[in-house]
């Protein structure tokens, strides 16, 4: 893990605010104007939930870091702009979650996100 060439973005930066307490550390790494897409179960991919700007992205996290779950950065490979990883999450309750994202970046910073998750039922 480490810096792209010629990026200001860092692994270990996502790594640290994916798996903190808070999801502020996590909303600094996205531009203004970041989309993100998520598909899953409820959310197929012919419509899904479609975030625009850091203000829908902060009610996300927000919701996210409120609840009684960790979270985890598994894999991650960073390609020039690209960014691919795997986090796991787990409830208190001991129910799971995987989440694999694609990042476009721009400027060091998340412009574009997809995540497709699924959870145990």
């Amino acid at each position: 893990m480490g810096t792209t060439a010629g990026s200001a973005f860092d692994t270990e930066t996502l790594r640290r605010a994916i798996e903190g307490n808070t999801g502020n550390s996590l909303l600094a790494l996205y531009t203004d104007d970041a989309d993100i897409r998520i598909v899953d179960h409820n959310h197929q991919p012919s419509h899904p939930t479609v975030l625009h700007g850091r203000g829908q992205i902060a009610e996300l996290l927000d919701d996210i870091y409120s609840r009684d779950m960790t979270h985890k950065l598994g894999h991650c490979v960073v390609q020039g702009d690209h960014v691919a990883f795997t986090e796991t999450c787990q409830y208190g309750d001991g129910t799971r979650v995987l989440a694999e994202s694609m990042l476009t970046l721009r400027d060091g910073k998340i412009a574009d996100q997809l995540i497709i998750q699924a959870w145990d039922e």
